[in-house]
């Protein structure tokens, strides 16, 4: 199991698709005792990765004490950020601490666009700057990728980058409209596009030596059956039933894109709410309804639930862009 913690709602960018609406940090974040303590329930909860994101986790000053923590309770920590304050010395004190792997974004192979859509001039040379620290140090990275109309012709290029660059993996996350993200909901990728991108996934899967795996996209596992692919993944959306997020102030959700609280660990322990909540345990038991009950591929694809509550407010409803929906 899989679980992301934004450890910080602070960010030294300010992204227009950003799901958090990240920038300044919060006075309610959770302190360092407060994490860990998290960090120890999650491990409890029996899971085996966390994702240390943001905002701008490395703007923790405390982030490398978390890492080492992390990894000293049978954690494997790895880490969502921009790359932008990665250098050499940066990269070698997470290597030490402990870092599994560093997730760098980055959106496109034209640093304009790229700076752009980071908003932030020079982001996307100090961004390959910092996966060149890790490199150098000895740290693994991958690339993250937000699709989105304006880049989708040249995700699979992004790979071929990602491959020269050194990444272990590319990981294509596709937009859902929360957060600022909202405002780019028109250039989201629809049914169409969605899948024949996902079909290009798939065949370059095939063709480089490293990882590629779509995110908020779980059609891609049926896809997959489809074409008889072999995926090491069980499922496609995960969300309350093998991966959560916990929010900077401790606020509990089933997935980053799925804007409905389920608790707080600084009033519940984080393994209490993970067994117990009515949210979660419905999301593990409950059918879909819908397309994504009917189409015979529930169990390994789920439809984005994060997708389907935005547009119809129903978490369990019919994923609205899949190839197979009503």
């Amino acid at each position: 199991m899989i679980i992301s913690w934004n450890t910080t709602q602070a960010c030294n960018i300010r992204c227009i698709h950003c799901y958090r609406d990240a920038g300044t940090r919060r006075q309610d974040e959770l302190t360092t005792e407060q994490g860990k303590d998290l960090l120890s329930g999650m491990a409890r909860a029996g899971f085996k990765i966390v994702i240390l994101s943001g905002g701008e986790p490395l703007m923790r000053p405390d982030i490398y004490e978390l890492i080492a923590y992390a990894k000293s309770i049978g954690l494997r920590p790895v880490l969502g950020t921009n790359g932008i304050l990665i250098d050499v010395d940066t990269a070698k004190r997470l290597k030490e601490a402990g870092l599994g792997t560093a997730g760098i974004s980055l959106d496109s192979r034209r640093k304009e666009q790229h700076d752009w859509f980071r908003q932030s001039e020079g982001a996307w040379e100090k961004t390959l700057a910092g996966m060149e620290a890790c490199r150098e140090a000895g740290l693994p990275f991958q690339i993250h990728t937000t699709v989105l109309n304006w880049n989708e012709a040249e995700i699979t290029d992004i790979t071929d980058l990602a491959v020269e660059l050194g990444a272990i993996a590319h990981h294509i996350f596709f937009l859902v409209p929360t957060g600022r993200g909202k405002d780019l909901e028109d250039d989201s990728l629809k049914t169409a596009q969605y899948e024949k991108l996902l079909n290009r996934i798939l065949d370059k899967r095939l063709e480089v030596p490293i990882e590629i795996k779509p995110t908020c996209a779980p059609q891609f596992m049926r896809l997959a059956k489809q074409r008889g692919i072999p995926m090491r993944y069980s499922r496609g959306c995960l969300a309350g039933t093998h991966y959560c997020v916990v929010l900077p102030n401790g606020d509990v959700h089933p997935c980053p894109y799925l804007p409905i609280k389920v608790g707080n660990v600084k009033e519940t322990d984080f393994a209490a709410l993970w067994q117990d909540s009515p949210l979660f345990q419905e999301l593990r038991t409950q059918p879909l309804k819908g397309g994504c009950g009917e189409c015979g591929f529930d169990d390994v694809c789920g439809g984005c639930r994060a997708r389907a509550y935005h547009y119809s407010g129903d978490y369990l409803a019919e994923e609205p862009w899949c190839g197979l929906g009503r």
